[in-house]
Parts: structure tokens; C-alpha cells; sequence
């Protein structure tokens, strides 16, 4: 016997007996999400605080942990205001009011429908009928169509489409994780300037008062010119150096203002003397938890279950698809429309099976299980970066705290080494030569020993950003939570219900005035400070 006739027997009797049970055939496969063996622990070494039960994991004002009441102000506003981040929720209301398109689909669309028509022949036209050229015409009729889901085609798009609002709102936490990462990283890297201006400005107010002793030794010939010249180069240099960072700050100034949703223009944050952050001791967490705090990693596996119903979506095409509709009303010419004998109705049915297509249905069903392995590919790929990820920031924050405390050691001596050289060389004993070299190792290891600080505070960011920056995939919202209105609501429909922490209660029409100001920054910094950076 004919094996495809076989095949297509089995499956018009899967037909009927699901048609005859009126039951729903899930034809998804079914999902779980790949397992992963982790290590027990992370290899990289990091500033890790020893873990309660009550705080295994970051706060959610992770930023915090850095002890900057600027920073935590400029934080706020950038997840209550940022342009960006506000674009983000209303990505996942798009989502949201998928769910419902979709939805609307298992369920019978009624409408009503009316016409009027007034007609007129012409009096020569061939073979008219004899009386009135004029016709009115009346109707008003109302319409009911229903399509049963036997297949849960209908039903496995509702749920990719409800798993693809979840996706959206992991990609909202992402964005607002990455862009709270980005706001603090480059809140350091201006305060990581403003040390270095402070440094520069005291290693020039240095060498001033070096170049006045070069020109009196110059007049008491007790020194040549040339001692002079290099006094001066030395200090001119060092103007042009600091220069050139005032410069890099208020373009890092100005981004910061971007990401707070103020004007550039009108944006400013006063400087300090020293870069007042703490050293955050992370709390400790074992490598597996990493997959329910990422946000990033919730999304791909959310896209991986969406891939998942479109198989069953696929199969269900090559099953019968059956459509009931039904339509009635009434027709007349003039106002007696309320009459039995006026009335008019319509019902049917439809079946159709797909026999022959070329093989469409195959080739659809082909690309949805590519698709499928496509996101689980790409699901492995992110788990395996974010590892990674981490462990980068693990050894970044080990080795740039280690390598900042070095520094520090270092400031002192090469401080300490140039006051000496210039008292000796005042005294007649060393030469310039060797005062000049000492002011430059001193500047240069003082202005390196800040960019370390830097980048230690910075990996600090990144570290808690891989950390998934105290996010838990519990703030996803429910399949059901998607739901952003109910079939017979017709209220709240501008913004929907605050669900899974995506907040879009401020709207672009209330920050139309972007000639905000940050406050001014504290004069005092708190917390573990730097070393000194002035001179004697």
C-alpha cells in the first residue's frame, strides 16, 4: 500500500477524533530549557563580601554600594526620565497589546453593518421595466464569524506572543541595567578627571614656584639658563596637559546629561578634589544563580520558547482548517424594515485540507525547527558570555586593586623624592636636571596612579552589571500578567497597568523643559578616599 496514503488516513483520523472530542491538540513540542553544568564556584578573585541568606544578591539601587548621594540622584532621574529607557517600556506595551490582538482570534468577532442605496434608469433605457426608474434600498444586517482552534494554532501563537512580551520585559530591565552601568561608569571617569585636575593644578603651582627658583639661581649664578628653560617647558607642558582634560570632562559631562534627560548646554556637575567612592564588597554568589539574575540571558530563553510554539504552530497547518460564520438582518424599500417577511440570514461552514502545495507546509515547518535550534544556539552563546563576562570582571577588580594600592605606595615615594632632589639642588648639591626627572616620574605616577582608581571603580560597575545588578527573573511578568486589557474593557486604555517593573508613569510630554541642572556635588567626599594629592 501507498505509504503516503497511509500517512494521510492516519492523519484525517487524528482529525476527526480530535474534531469529535472538541478538544484542543497542542502540536508544540514539548519545551525545557537547556541545562547547563556550572562550576561550583567562580575562578576570578574579587573584593566578595562572605554572604547572609538576607543579602545574596545586589539591591536593586546597586549604585548605591559606591557611597555618592549624586550618583544616586542622577540615577534616579535617569530611570525616571531617560528618553531611551522610556522607548524601551513602550516596546513592552507594544508586546502587551499583541497578547491581546492575539488573543481576540480564539474568540467570535460580531459586527453590525448598514447600507442605503437610492437608484435611478434612465427612461430610454432598452428592455426598462414598466413603472417607477427610481429604487430605494434599506439594510441593516449583523455579522458573527468563529474559528474553532482543534490545533491550538491560535492558541500557541497567544503564547508566543505572551513569551514575547516577557522578552520585552527583560530587555527592558536590560536597558535600564545597562544604561544605569553606563551613567555610573561615566560619573568615575569624570570624578577620575577631576582628581587629575586637581593633580594638575598643584603639579603647576609646583613648578612655578620651581621655575622662580631656577630664575634666582639664574641671577645669582648659581645656576645656567638652561636650567631656566627646562623650569619652563616643564611647567608650560603641564598647562597643556591640563588642557586637554578639562576638555575630555565636559564631553564626559556632557554625556552624562544626554543619559539624564537634560540639556547639555545647561548641565553642569561642580568638581572636587578627590574621587570619594568606596571599595563595594560584592556579596558572593555561586555561579548557577547567574542564569535567573541576568537579564539578557531571561530574554534569549524567552525568544527560545517563542521558537518552540511556532513548531506547533507549523504542524498545525497541515491539519483541516474549519471557519463557522453566520450573518442576518433586514432589507426593504423604504421604513418597514421590521417585518419577518423582510428578514434575511445566512449560515456556513468551511473545511479546507491542504493535499498539494509544493511542499510549503514542510518547508515552513523545516524553518521553524531551524529557527528553534537557532535560539537555543543562540541561548548557549549568551550563557557562555555572560560567564565570561563575569569572570573578567572578577579579574579586573582583583588585579586593578592590587594594582592601585601599589600606586599609592608609589605617590608617596615619588613625592617624597622630589621635594628632596628640588631641596637638594637649592642647597647647590643635585642638579636640576635630576629635579626635573623627579617631577616628572611624580606627576606621571600620581596621574597613572588616579586612571587605575578609575578603572578599578569602573570594573567595579561591570562586575555588577554582569552580576545582573541585583535583577531576578521572579520580575518577569506572568504569561497572564501580559495581558494589557480585558475583552469587554473600554477604560485605562492610554496606559495600561504597571506590571514586572517597567515603569512608564512619566512621559515624554512632561520633560519638554530640558534646561535642567544637577545638583552641585558634595564639597566633602565620603567614604575610602585616595591618597592626598597635594604636595608640600
Amino acid at each position: 500500500m501507498n505509504t503516503a496514503f497511509i500517512r494521510r488516513a492516519a492523519l484525517a483520523c487524528g482529525s476527526a477524533l480530535c474534531a469529535l472530542s472538541l478538544s484542543a491538540c497542542d502540536l508544540a513540542p514539548t519545551y525545557k530549557p537547556p541545562s547547563f553544568i556550572v562550576p561550583a564556584n567562580w575562578h576570578g578573585q574579587a573584593p566578595f563580601a562572605t554572604a547572609t541568606p538576607a543579602d545574596t544578591t545586589l539591591p536593586s539601587d546597586w549604585w548605591t554600594v559606591l557611597h555618592d548621594p549624586l550618583l544616586n540622584d542622577m540615577e534616579a532621574n535617569l530611570t525616571r526620565s531617560n528618553p531611551d529607557l522610556q522607548a524601551a517600556a513602550e516596546r513592552f506595551i507594544q508586546a502587551r497589546a499583541l497578547v491581546v490582538q492575539a488573543r481576540s482570534e480564539l474568540l467570535p468577532h460580531v459586527a453590525l453593518g448598514a447600507g442605503a442605496t437610492d437608484n435611478k434608469q434612465s427612461a430610454d433605457r432598452l428592455f426598462r421595466y414598466k413603472g417607477n426608474i427610481t429604487e430605494t434600498d434599506e439594510e441593516y444586517h449583523g455579522l458573527a464569524s468563529w474559528e474553532p482552534d482543534f490545533w491550538s494554532a491560535i492558541r500557541n501563537h497567544v503564547r508566543a506572543q505572551k513569551q514575547y512580551a516577557q522578552e520585552k520585559a527583560a530587555d527592558f530591565a536590560m536597558s535600564r541595567l545597562s544604561l544605569q552601568a553606563e551613567l555610573a561608569s561615566d560619573y568615575v571617569e569624570l570624578r577620575g578627571y577631576d582628581a587629575q585636575i586637581a593633580i594638575y593644578k598643584q603639579s603647576i603651582g609646583y613648578y612655578q614656584k620651581a621655575l622662580q627658583i631656577t630664575q634666582n639661581q639664574l641671577q645669582n649664578q648659581a645656576a645656567p639658563r638652561l636650567d631656566v628653560a627646562r623650569a619652563q617647558a616643564q611647567l608650560y607642558s603641564t598647562q597643556a596637559a591640563e588642557l586637554d582634560i578639562e576638555a575630555a570632562r565636559e564631553v564626559m559631562e556632557h554625556a552624562i546629561a544626554v543619559l539624564t534627560n537634560s540639556s547639555p548646554s545647561a548641565f553642569h556637575i561642580a568638581p572636587t578634589q578627590i574621587m570619594g567612592f568606596n571599595q563595594p564588597n560584592l556579596p558572593a554568589g555561586i555561579p548557577s544563580e547567574l542564569l535567573q539574575r541576568r537579564p539578557d540571558i531571561a530574554s534569549a530563553e524567552r525568544e527560545m520558547a517563542q521558537a518552540n510554539r511556532e513548531i506547533g504552530i507549523a504542524r498545525a497547518a497541515f491539519y483541516p482548517h474549519v471557519s463557522l460564520q453566520a450573518g442576518g438582518g433586514f432589507a426593504e424599500n423604504g421604513f418597514d424594515l421590521a417585518n419577518l417577511a423582510n428578514s434575511l440570514w445566512t449560515y456556513g461552514a468551511s473545511f479546507e485540507l491542504p493535499i498539494f502545495e509544493g511542499g510549503l507546509r514542510r518547508a515552513e515547518l523545516q524553518h521553524a525547527w531551524s529557527a528553534y535550534r537557532e535560539t537555543r544556539d543562540n541561548y548557549r552563546s549568551k550563557v557562555l558570555d555572560s560567564f565570561r563576562e563575569v569572570e573578567d570582571g572578577l579579574s579586573r577588580t582583583n588585579r586593578l586593586d592590587q594594582e592601585n594600592k601599589a600606586l599609592e605606595k608609589a605617590v608617596n615615594a615619588t613625592l617624597a623624592t622630589q621635594n628632596m632632589t628640588m631641596t637638594l639642588y637649592q642647597g647647590g648639591v643635585g642638579t636640576y636636571l635630576e629635579a626635573i626627572f623627579a617631577q616628572v616620574q611624580t606627576l606621571q605616577i600620581r596621574i597613572h596612579q588616579v586612571e587605575i582608581a578609575t578603572r578599578l571603580y569602573q570594573a567595579d560597575v561591570g562586575l555588577i552589571r554582569a552580576l545582573g545588578g541585583g535583577w531576578n527573573v521572579k520580575l518577569l511578568p506572568t504569561m497572564d500578567q501580559t495581558l494589557s486589557i480585558q475583552p469587554l474593557q473600554y477604560d485605562n486604555l492610554h496606559h495600561p497597568n504597571t506590571i514586572g517593573g517597567v515603569d512608564i508613569s512619566q512621559h515624554p510630554e512632561e520633560f519638554e523643559n530640558l534646561a535642567a541642572h544637577a545638583p552641585d556635588a558634595p564639597s566633602a567626599a565620603q567614604g575610602k578616599q585616595l591618597r592626598p594629592i597635594d604636595s608640600n
